[in-house]
């Protein structure tokens, strides 16, 4: 059986799920595919492993196409301050600082992602294939096509990769990468904390690699330990009794007491940006597009705005009746979005290649600016601007305006 699509998804995870309801309501016919559904959200279960620090602009994003009350219906933890130090140098940005309620939120990426699917799945115009294995992916630009496991033929104008960092459609379409990996990999654990619930999460750079703190709702946070790979498998592979000694003797005293360890697993950290996002009838979102280093959380978020901007393109696009998947149309989604993303990788690479030198005239320097940056309110307003993902041009999704005309 072949059937035809104006927008052929492909990953319907956070990202990809994100595109599906943005278009959804609109004259194009879509479907997303994804391989399984992420397991059913029960209130007492413990956290996961995997959670986003999610900006206001993304926030605004998920609230803008309907899918904030799947969130807020399960779990999340705003947070009012981030602190950022390295020895004597310190900084805190607070919300209260420029006006605003919040800086943000902590979420796990599975509530993220069932929200946007429960949200997907209300649009009449898309559909959603779960769960389905894909046996091939073949691009060409005026009419690409997917293969099923079970025999069914998708085509579509706009061939949309949010399948990942190792993206199948990507390599379908021949667009290359620049990519390397970074000499640190990070130790993610779930605890839960002598504290009640906090609006705080922190950063401390030290010479193996940053120690740093998210936290979740209730009694709980997310702790991230960047260090040398050789390090990260050792602290793994450590009994819970010794792995909480080690984090006692490693993380700060802003910490607390740690309760108990209830999930544990670790990740490479790896750089890779696509030469183009885009060509006559693809396009890269998310993953597939770029990988950024963790260190500011914002992976999640740039990802979140690339959806939002192919989504005002391509519904701007038909609403004029031109060609979605041609190539002049995809360059103004590109535009609206490399040089952006581009500035925000390069920052995060800046500050692994400054906070991960021990030279010491250069810690000098580095506690010398933090503390500047306490002082200097001009400079940190901007600073928690771009933290919150405000700073730039948006996309008018993550303005809170809708892009389908009623």
């Amino acid at each position: 059986m072949n059937e035809h699509y104006d927008v052929l998804i492909v990953g319907g995870g956070m990202v990809g799920a994100a595109l599906g309801c943005g278009l959804g309501g609109s004259a194009l016919r879509v479907a997303v595919l994804e391989d399984a559904p992420p397991p059913a959200f029960e209130p007492g279960q413990p956290h996961d492993l995997r959670v986003s620090a999610v900006s206001i602009a993304s926030a605004s994003i998920l609230k803008t196409v309907g899918a904030w009350v799947g969130v807020a219906s399960r779990r999340f933890c705003p947070f009012r301050r981030m602190r950022v130090w390295e020895d004597k140098g310190d900084v805190e940005f607070r919300s209260d600082d420029i006006n605003e309620p919040l800086l943000g939120y902590i979420v796990e990426n599975r509530v993220i992602q069932l929200a946007l699917l429960d949200r997907l799945k209300e649009f009449g115009n898309v559909d959603f294939l779960c769960p389905v294995k894909t046996r091939s992916i073949d691009y060409a630009p005026r009419q690409s096509s997917v293969t099923l496991e079970d025999g069914r033929v998708l085509t579509c104008r706009l061939l949309v990769a949010a399948d990942g960092g190792y993206s199948r459609v990507r390599q379908a379409a021949g667009l290359g990468v620049h990519n390397w990996d970074y000499e640190q990999h990070a130790l993610v654990l779930t605890v839960e904390t002598g504290y009640g619930q906090q609006d705080i999460t922190w950063q401390q750079f030290t010479p193996t690699g940053p120690l740093a703190f998210l936290p979740l709702d209730g009694p709980n946070a997310s702790l991230v330990w960047y260090n040398t790979p050789e390090a990260v498998k050792r602290l793994k592979a450590l009994s819970d009794e010794d792995l909480l000694q080690a984090l006692r003797e490693t993380f700060p005293a802003a910490l607390g007491e740690i309760v108990r360890i209830t999930a544990r697993g670790s990740f490479p950290l790896r750089r890779q940006h696509a030469q183009h996002y885009a060509k006559e009838g693809v396009a890269l979102i998310g993953d597939a597009a770029h990988m950024i280093h963790p260190l500011a959380g914002q992976g999640v978020n740039i990802g979140l705005l690339d959806a939002a901007a192919l989504a005002e393109v391509l519904v701007a696009a038909k609403q004029a009746s031109k060609d979605i998947g041609a190539a002049p149309v995809l360059q103004d989604y590109e535009k609206m979005r490399r040089q952006n993303n581009l500035l925000m990788m390069t920052t995060m690479d800046l500050f692994y290649r400054v906070f991960g030198n021990a030279h010491l005239p250069l810690k000098l320097v580095r506690n010398l600016g933090l503390g500047l940056a306490e002082r200097l309110f001009p400079a940190k307003k901007l600073a928690m601007k771009y933290a919150m993902g405000l700073g730039g041009a948006l996309p008018r999704l993550a303005k809170g305006e809708a892009i389908i005309r009623q």
